[in-house]
């Protein structure tokens, strides 16, 4: 059986490192792609998309993860981790207090994964940059939006220990 590993965080907190480091080790790894809808939005001339546009930048989220999820299904790989999964859509929404289509929702329920690995706040690695614009203190409540989205959805989360990205890897790998 296949297993879909979705990481969770606010932004900063390691995820994409970690990611990084496990695709380095053979695995598949499904990136995130709000930078790229941000990247994008920016050549065109938008500096921040998700505060325009909330829900264009959402819908253009949720439209790349769950193409991401498609992808993750066609494939023979026994296990595949993504860098945030579909229901993150809706949570960061919320955290902006944006009112939403319901689709969100059912693609959270349509598109199911097996575990949820949650890596909290780490002021110590934490870095702003052009596509990262919220201070260290939004992302502690960011945390807490995600945390309750997929609790909400039935997933038991994992909290992933503040550690280097080799033994936070291993971390996760040991409870697969």
């Amino acid at each position: 059986m296949q297993q879909k590993i979705v990481f969770i965080g606010g932004p900063g907190t390691g995820k994409s490192s970690v990611l990084r480091y496990l695709k380095r080790q053979g695995f598949t790894c499904m990136p995130e792609i709000s930078r790229e809808v941000t990247k994008q939005a920016q050549k065109e001339g938008i500096d921040q998309l998700f505060l325009t546009d909330p829900i264009l930048f959402s819908t253009k989220l949720l439209e790349g993860r769950e193409k991401q999820y498609i992808e993750a299904e066609n494939t023979k790989d026994r296990v595949i981790f993504f860098d945030r999964g579909i229901p993150s859509v809706y949570a960061y929404m919320r955290y902006f207090n944006t009112e939403f289509p319901d689709v969100f929702i059912e693609k959270s329920i349509q598109y199911k994964y097996t575990k949820i690995f949650q890596f909290l706040p780490w002021k110590k690695i934490y870095r702003s940059d052009n596509e990262r614009y919220e201070t260290f203190e939004q992302a502690e409540v960011i945390s807490t939006f995600l945390y309750d989205a997929y609790s909400e959805l039935g997933y038991e989360i994992i909290n992933v220990p503040f550690d280097s990205v080799k033994n936070r890897a291993n971390f996760i790998l040991s409870h697969l």
